[in-house]
């Protein structure tokens, strides 16, 4: 096999669609236009910087949570992604060791059931690595003084869906679409750009949201508007300070937040969360938003980047979610969960990184057979 023929291992190429995602950014990153091509450079987990020193058995419990959805769907359905994901069948097997696996085994059940592939760009290795997070809203069952900032359930089928400022300004009002009441519209602006939440109550009690549909209208990053504007600098932007730009000019901000007019619609979750796209409950720390055009929900990805304070972030993830803003094969967004600290991380969150996708040992010998002249 020549050296070309190594580096281009596994190459696809995908014009990717716009996708419909529970979440988007407020920045819009800059970062190439797709097409994009995926190629799967055959690695070792000696080549993975940090992998002896991982908590394996935090990465294997996201595992089993994953496993779980890939059991119930049928053995000769595409697991998701491009093809070298192979098929769910291929996954049930590894799946149903992982269930019999106790979490003292699991460094040596990744080892033993999976092979690792790194992952390019057409062979660039970098790509951008960002967060997110689950906010926490202040709210009510029932409109006040204090609370008049409804989040709406999604409408049953409508002639025309409103935008976001129609919605502002009533166009739902009257139909009981209300799910809740919160007291900060800037709050709920970044709640949709999240996709979910939670919202504590005025009776004590906490609920928790997600996201349950879209208006069907474009969806526009204002932090690209207060950039172009210059009210931020770009190397200032973050969620935190285009937050605190729209609390400091109340007067402006209804004007800026209405030039994005998407809008997300909830309903109220039971049990445990948030849910990612794959249908799970996020693990924080460990669960990966990815591009479902090129990766399946479920597999693990090994993502090697560093935080914003400068510290590795070298861990064991499973892919199990995406967003708008989640483009290329090089791509993830790291779920922190909920609080200040994951708050601050999701905000400034903006690494460079690599990845590593943890195939089966049936796929991989599938893969390398391929390539044979």
């Amino acid at each position: 096999m020549t050296s070309a023929a190594r580096v281009l291992l596994v190459a696809l190429l995908v014009i990717a669609a716009a996708a419909c995602s529970t979440r988007q950014s407020v920045v819009e990153p800059d970062e190439p236009e797709v097409p994009a091509e995926l190629v799967l450079q055959p690695s070792s987990f000696a080549r993975m910087a940090g992998w002896p020193f991982d908590d394996h058995a935090a990465a294997l419990a996201t595992f089993q949570i994953s496993c779980g959805a890939i059991a119930n769907r049928p053995a000769d359905s595409h697991l998701g992604g491009l093809a070298a994901m192979g098929s769910t069948g291929a996954w049930h097997e590894v799946c149903r060791m992982a269930s019999l696996t106790p979490a003292h085994d699991a460094h040596a059940f990744f080892e033993t059931w999976f092979r690792p592939w790194q992952a390019t760009n057409a062979g660039e290795t970098h790509g951008l690595f960002t967060g997110y997070y689950e906010p926490l809203l202040q709210g009510s069952r029932s409109p006040s003084a204090t609370y008049h900032y409804p989040l709406y359930r999604l409408p049953a089928a409508l002639a025309s869906m409103p935008d976001r400022a129609a919605i502002d300004n009533g166009a739902l009002d009257g139909m009981g679409l209300e799910l809740v009441w919160v007291d900060d519209p800037v709050a709920a602006f970044f709640l949709h750009i999240q996709g979910s939440g939670r919202v504590a109550l005025d009776d004590g009690s906490e609920i928790r949201v997600g996201y349950a549909g879209q208006n069907g209208h474009a969806y526009f990053a204002i932090g690209r508007l207060l950039i172009d504007r210059e009210e931020i600098a770009r190397e200032d932007i973050s969620l935190q300070t285009i937050r605190d730009w729209l609390h400091a000019n109340p007067d402006q901000a209804f004007d800026v937040m209405e030039t994005n007019p998407s809008y997300i619609f909830f309903h109220e979750l039971d049990g445990p969360g948030p849910l990612g796209a794959q249908g799970v409950p996020l693990t924080p720390g460990r669960s990966l938003a990815v591009d479902k055009e090129f990766l399946a929900y479920g597999a693990p990805v090994w993502l090697s980047t560093h935080l914003p304070d400068g510290q590795p972030w070298n861990r064991l993830m499973i892919a199990q979610d995406t967003g708008g803003a989640i483009n290329g094969p090089v791509r993830g967004d790291i779920f922190f969960g909920g609080g200040d600290w994951a708050e601050w991380m999701a905000g400034h969150m903006k690494g460079e990184g690599r990845t590593w996708i943890l195939l089966p040992h049936l796929l991989s010998s599938d893969l390398v057979a391929s390539l044979d002249p």
